[in-house]
C-alpha cells in the first residue's frame, strides 16, 4: 500500500514525536503521539489539505484516550491521532483558539467524559443541563448514574 505524501511529511517533521502508526487500509491511519505534539501535529494535517472532521473520546483505564479524526480530501484518506489525557485529572490543550472546528466537539467531551481543556475559549457546557452535577461524566466508565 502506498503511503500517502501528508503522513510522510508527518513521518519527516515529527519522526521521533511518533510513538506508533497503524495502518489499518489505503483509506485509514492511526498515528499515535504523546499529548504535547498534538497541536504540531494538527498544524501539519491542516497544511497538508486535511481538515478536522470530529474528535472522539474512549474511557481506558490508563486515561481518556482522545481521537483527532483528520480527512484528507486529496487523498481520500482518513488520518486520525490519537492522544492520551491521563487520569484521575485528564487534560489536553486545546485547539479551539485556533482550529475554530474543535470547539464544540471539545466541549461536548468536556461534558461527557470529563476532559479538562486548557485555554479553550468558551468551556461553558454544551450538552449537560447547568444543574448537572459537577464531576460526573456518563460516558466515563465509572458512571453508575447520578447520585441520589
Amino acid at each position: 500500500m502506498a503511503e500517502s505524501k501528508t503522513l510522510e511529511g508527518l513521518r519527516q517533521k515529527l519522526g521521533e514525536k511518533i510513538r506508533d502508526i497503524e495502518e489499518k487500509n489505503e483509506r485509514r491511519t492511526y498515528v499515535k503521539l504523546f499529548e504535547a505534539d498534538l497541536p504540531d501535529a494538527a498544524r501539519l494535517l491542516l497544511d497538508g489539505g486535511g481538515r478536522l472532521a470530529i474528535i472522539t473520546g474512549i474511557d481506558t483505564r490508563n486515561g481518556i484516550e482522545l481521537l483527532y479524526h483528520f480527512f484528507l480530501a486529496e487523498e481520500h484518506r482518513f488520518i486520525t491521532v490519537k492522544v492520551l489525557a491521563r487520569k484521575p485529572q485528564p487534560r489536553m490543550v486545546s485547539l479551539a483558539p485556533w482550529l475554530p472546528a474543535a470547539n464544540w466537539a471539545e466541549r461536548e467531551i468536556q461534558d461527557l467524559l470529563g476532559v479538562t481543556f486548557d485555554n479553550h475559549p468558551d468551556p461553558r457546557r454544551l450538552l449537560l443541563a447547568d444543574s448537572w452535577p459537577e464531576g460526573v461524566h456518563p460516558l466515563r466508565r465509572d458512571f453508575r448514574g447520578l447520585p441520589k
